[in-house]
């Protein structure tokens, strides 16, 4: 009987805890679709602290939060941001979509392919 009690306690905080980091996720969305970048970087970080056993749900944090770099003219850091799913999420969609958001901005100018600097002879 005690085992019981102890596998639907545990069973119903996993659940809460799936709720939440949904409905913290959900309002990221709702907030991001108003514009409002500061709500949504609150919302993403209580998913962050929510999903700390669930790192599936980092690529799509971290997406959301880039797309909200961008729209705060924070080009760098939305690249840098980026780069990140595409290193540690490389088979993901968001890998797919951080590669494509990447030249977007570079073909924007917003952010320039790396490139080997190019030694010019000086003239005396």
């Amino acid at each position: 009987m005690r085992f019981v009690l102890i596998a639907a306690l545990a069973l119903s905080v996993t659940g809460c805890t799936r709720w939440s980091m949904n409905h913290h996720l959900n309002n990221a969305y709702s907030a991001y679709d108003r514009g409002n970048c500061e709500q949504v970087m609150l919302e993403l970080s209580k998913v962050d602290r929510a999903s700390r056993a669930r790192r599936y749900v980092q690529p799509e944090v971290s997406m959301m939060r880039g797309q909200c770099l961008e729209r705060q003219k924070m080009f760098i850091d939305a690249a840098q941001t980026y780069q990140f799913i595409i290193a540690s999420y490389p088979q993901s969609e968001y890998a797919f979509r951080a590669r494509a958001r990447l030249e977007t901005l570079q073909s924007l100018g917003h952010y320039p392919m790396r490139s080997a600097a190019v030694v010019r002879p000086t003239q005396f």
